[in-house]
């Protein structure tokens, strides 16, 4: 499938929020690594290709490994994830997949006993942006290159 609409082009205005919101979020307190975990997982629960492309590549860049990032549709059965890192991983899930898991104040608890308040409100914007982002590729048609 190739782009259906040029978004950037078209609606210049509205592709800046996003990008002002990319900005915020690229300098906040949350680890980049946990970052770009998030991104991942969050684009594998959506099936935006486009994303885990970019963002497993991201990934690689920085360092990450293949095992971490491949496992990561089983985190919750690694042992090789921070305790900081799965929980933002349930936290993505959860926020992902709302209507059906919403965030109870269990999960709320536990995020709390590993970031502070900030960093739960950025947690939750880096989640929204990265299903926002995966919504539009999907929505307009973006696939990977192959390479």
């Amino acid at each position: 499938m190739s782009q259906r609409v040029a978004y950037n082009e078209v609606a210049p205005e509205g592709m800046k929020i996003m990008m002002d919101m990319e900005m915020y979020t690229k300098k906040s307190t949350i680890n980049r690594t946990t970052r770009e975990l998030i991104k991942i997982r969050v684009s594998q629960i959506n099936g935006c290709a486009f994303c885990i492309d970019m963002h497993t590549s991201e990934a690689r860049k920085m360092g990450e490994t293949e095992q971490r990032i491949y496992c990561l549709n089983v985190w919750e059965e690694c042992t090789f994830y921070t305790p900081e890192e799965k929980v933002a991983l349930e936290l993505a899930e959860h926020i992902t997949l709302i209507p059906s898991k919403r965030v109870p104040d269990e999960l709320y608890k536990q995020v709390r006993e590993h970031y502070d308040e900030k960093q739960y409100v950025d947690l939750v914007l880096i989640i929204n942006q990265i299903n926002s982002w995966n919504r539009i590729s999907i929505a307009m048609g973006n696939t990977p290159a192959a390479q």
